[in-house]
């Protein structure tokens, strides 16, 4: 019997002991889920009882430096439904929600049944359509009052536009369907640009249906914040402008990039490169790709092509061999250490080591000159022997210095890792021969033109620059960027000496056909043979430059990838570009010209021919007198009542002063023609002559030797007619 009990008495122990145990459990497990996961599940409960509507805020606008809007949001609508709710209030009327969907459909432009799928789906919300018009979204709102349909809702949204087209395309980048940022300052600044999105809530019930009579709780979308670009719309424009000409005149394989840049800030006011796109319409077929080759964005193919080619940024992503426009930073250090002077002398010669033969560009050589000559002619053994001279150490301290051995550390996606410029570890004097004139190593175009800014700004390395400011809505400044000195890296001296002797280069040197009349231009050519080359060869043609010589405010670089073209050197082919480019943008910043002899002595005044149809022989002779014009009457006349009945050339032409006007005193059914000459290699003095001797006028374009005219010998022209004739130096480098 006490047995019997003891084991009795033991399991209810036992029994008692599991219950404490479990109860113990229960109660951790309860304080479990009420404390620990309590917020979290009280979040998860209210999101499974409300429903939230996004409403996106507006995103940001990106302006130029003078506050010209580059991308901007529009407003629009989004209409969104809770098809829980829809198929339940319309269960009993299938003929109905046909109706409902055909209705949105037209107004959405949409398939009906694309609209039915979308009102019927197994979801508690989804979108109907996003980023309508906001003249569709309120017909979608006043027609869902007016059926009083509450289970689809229109909300505000906004939509990414570029009212500039592809203008600045690889500096903005542009935006996914959730406006979220995917290249560019787009992306780059996306936290920022953004904003909080703001949501309508709404109460569900079990099923996901809004509780009858619920209010509706509105958070307002703060919006995101303003970006000013250092970019200058205009400048940008003439930037682009120049390398979609240098594209198609010299049949680019590869496309161009180019930058400009304020040398005394390092703010950038252009940046460019081709081939582009519209990032209003980012992911459409670019012109280079066939029509039936191109899926678009959804084939990942057809996306990772477009990152390499239209969506790259050259002027910031690429690498490249600089060729001969290294030479100015050879030149910057050899002066600075005093290895040199401009006038120290040299004899151009073949240079042998390590059993190479480095040779000049010019067979033959230049013989004897001085550095100065040196740098004017891009003479390559002149540069190796004033690197052998300044030594491996040195010579690679202001490689470093100048910012060539890491990344500048601009504020956008995509500037190469330092291990992606191709520099020699352990260099020998044959690596430091054939780097001192640009060849076997690579560099970043934006390293190359901040590298000049310092060259022409007294020796201060500058950080490149491409925001200005951030402001909110209100215009209150969240953040302004300030000029940053890196280093300096040369004297001011050393600035000045170099600035004189590439402001030769232009005047006298290679860089001839960069020349503009009135305008001081510095700079230096160059011309590459890249490692990657195709079966015939992939040249790169490129000009730096910066203006005016002697108080440089643009800095300048324009690189040409694989023209299809000969002669394809940077003398040739980037300095006219480059040049042309200068021009327009000294011109918009109104720097004034200041007019040297030689520039005198090549400058035809140009003059706007007058309206002399129906007056007197006499008083036209006054009127073309007046604007130092020629003249020859063709038919009969007598001085004193002859009129006028045609010109050539027409009213308003440009014509160079002294040139020759044709007076008609008949209506001829015909003009009278002439035998088009051949002028080529011409100077411009001789080419006049030549088409003044034929009865034409002449045009000049750039300064040199005529190397292109408008018409081909013996073409049929009009008495009279103008004739564009372009004029280049011949330089190889």
């Amino acid at each position: 019997m006490a047995s019997k009990n003891k084991k009795v008495r033991q399991r209810s122990f036992f029994l008692m002991l599991m219950y404490f145990i479990l109860m113990i459990v229960l109660i951790v497990r309860l304080g479990y889920y009420q404390i620990v996961k309590g917020e979290e599940y009280s979040r998860q409960a209210y999101y499974a009882q409300t429903r939230n509507r996004i409403i996106n805020p507006k995103r940001g606008t990106i302006y130029d430096r003078n506050g010209q809007g580059l991308a901007i949001s529009g407003s629009v609508e989004t209409v969104s439904v809770n098809p829980q709710d829809f198929k339940d209030k319309f269960k009993d009327s299938p003929e109905k929600i046909d109706e409902i969907a055909s209705t949105l459909a037209k107004m959405l432009d949409m398939k009906d049944e694309e609209v039915k799928a979308k009102l019927t789906e197994n979801s508690s919300w989804a979108y109907v359509k996003r980023k309508i018009d906001k003249e569709i979204g309120n017909r979608v709102r006043e027609y869902l009052i007016e059926n009083s349909i509450d289970s689809i809702c229109v909300d505000e949204d906004s939509k990414r536009f570029f009212p500039n087209g592809k203008l600045a395309s690889h500096v903005l980048g542009f935006t996914g369907v959730d406006d979220q940022g995917l290249n560019g300052i787009e992306k780059y600044y996306d936290a920022m640009l953004s904003g909080e999105p703001g949501m309508v809530m709404v109460e569900l019930d079990a099923g996901g249906r809004q509780v009858k009579y619920s209010p509706e709780r509105y958070i307002e979308p703060v919006d995101g914040y303003d970006i000013y670009l250092t970019i200058d719309e205009t400048i940008q424009h003439f930037t682009e402008k120049a390398l979609e000409k240098a594209t198609l005149d010299y049949n680019l394989k590869r496309g161009a990039a180019a930058i400009v840049m304020d040398p005394r800030t390092g703010e950038i006011l252009a940046m460019a490169s081709k081939p582009d796109y519209n990032p209003n319409d980012p992911f459409a077929k670019p012109d280079f790709i066939e029509k039936g080759d191109w899926k678009g964005q959804s084939s990942v193919e057809d996306v990772n092509l477009l990152f390499q080619t239209v969506f790259r940024n050259k002027a910031l992503m690429d690498t490249y061999e600089p060729g001969s426009t290294f030479k100015a930073i050879t030149s910057a250090a050899a002066l600075e250490e005093g290895v040199v002077s401009p006038e120290t002398e040299f004899v151009c010669n073949t240079v042998h080591m390590a059993g190479y033969n480095i040779d000049c560009w010019r067979a033959g050589g230049h013989g004897a000159e001085t550095f100065r000559m040196g740098v004017y002619n891009s003479c390559n053994p002149v540069f190796v022997k004033t690197a052998l001279s300044l030594g491996i150490d040195k010579f690679y301290r202001y490689v470093k210095n100048f910012g060539f051995m890491q990344k500048t550390g601009i504020t956008l996606n995509g500037e190469p890792e330092d291990s992606q410029y191709l520099w020699h570890k352990k260099p020998t004097e044959l690596d430091l021969a054939v780097s001192s004139f640009g060849q076997r190593f690579t560099i970043s175009p934006l390293q190359l033109v901040t590298a000049y800014s310092a060259i022409a700004n007294g020796g201060y390395l500058m950080k490149p620059m491409i925001v200005k400011q951030i402001s909110d809505s209100q215009g209150n400044i969240i953040e302004k960027n300030e000029p940053q000195v890196v280093r300096q890296v040369i004297s001011k001296q050393t600035s000045d000496t170099l600035r004189d002797i590439l402001e030769g280069v232009v005047s006298e040197g290679t860089g001839r056909n960069a020349y503009v009349s009135g305008y001081r231009i510095a700079g230096k050519t160059g011309t590459s043979e890249t490692e990657q080359t195709d079966s015939e060869g992939r040249y790169i043609a490129s000009f730096a430059a910066f203006a005016p010589a002697d108080d440089p405010q643009v800095v300048l670089l324009v690189i040409l990838d694989h023209p299809q073209v000969y002669p394809h050197s940077g003398g040739m082919l980037a300095a006219p570009v480059a040049g042309k480019l200068m021009e327009e943008i000294l011109d918009y910043l109104r720097i004034e010209r200041e007019y040297t002899e030689m520039d005198r002595k090549l400058m035809l005044k140009e003059v706007s021919v007058p309206e002399v149809r129906g007056l007197t022989l006499t008083d036209a002779r006054k009127k073309l007198e007046n604007y130092e014009l020629n003249y020859t009457v063709e038919g009969e006349y007598k001085e004193d009542d002859a009129v006028i009945m045609e010109q050539t050339p027409k009213p308003n032409s440009s014509v160079p002063s002294g040139s020759t006007v044709i007076l008609y005193t008949y209506e001829p059914e015909k003009e009278i023609t002439v035998i088009m000459p051949d002028v080529l290699n011409k100077n411009i003095s001789e080419a006049a002559e030549s088409l003044r001797k034929a009865g034409l006028n002449i045009k000049v374009e750039g300064i040199g030797e005529a190397r292109r005219q408008e018409y081909e010998p013996g073409e049929e022209l009009n008495k009279g007619q103008v004739v564009i004739i372009w004029f280049e130096h011949t330089v190889v480098d």
